[in-house]
């Protein structure tokens, strides 16, 4: 399984810049939620330790917002990107997210964009577009470009379509 932070990595990579990508396990179980970090710089990291304060948190399970501590260590300059149809009021944010900047904070569709794409139920790359769009630390189309590298064919169209239709929804909100 190839994750968000590594495709996001790979798009990093494309651009010039440096990243190392590198998933965070609990206690391992089937279903358990997973943690990934990516850290982006334009020069070398050599920093090799988990991202405690991180730029921006991207939540692939809305289900999780209220059950565990996702928003530990990101400051409200940061980004914050949902996924869900909700808004962040609606998912009952409203007073956390009155800190952010706006435009830090969105939710995305990712899920639905990656059933009329993709076919199946993996925001993962919608949610890289909508990242792409919100952040600007890497452009659509590294991001599609990293897609097409990890998934060639008519999957990597698909989730390239599916990330470009969450970025051109941001950029147009």
């Amino acid at each position: 399984m190839v994750s968000a932070a590594e495709m996001l990595s790979v798009a990093a990579f494309l651009e010039g810049n440096h990243a190392q990508a590198f998933p965070s396990f609990g206690s391992e179980r089937m279903g358990a939620p997973v943690v990934a970090f990516c850290r982006l710089d334009n020069k070398e990291i050599r920093l090799r330790e988990p991202v405690m304060t991180p730029d921006a948190l991207i939540v692939q399970d809305p289900t999780l917002l209220h059950q565990v501590d996702l928003f530990k260590g990101l400051d409200t300059r940061g980004y914050l990107l949902i996924n869900s149809r909700r808004s962040y009021r609606d998912l009952g944010l409203g007073d956390y997210v009155k800190k952010f900047p706006p435009h830090h904070i969105c939710t995305v569709a990712a899920t639905e964009w990656a059933m009329e794409y993709v076919g199946r139920p993996l925001p993962n790359v919608a949610l890289l577009g909508a990242f792409a769009a919100v952040t600007r630390r890497v452009t659509i189309d590294s991001v599609t470009a990293a897609v097409r590298r990890k998934f060639p064919g008519k999957l990597g169209g698909g989730n390239a379509a599916a990330a470009t239709k969450a970025y051109n929804t941001i950029r147009t909100n």
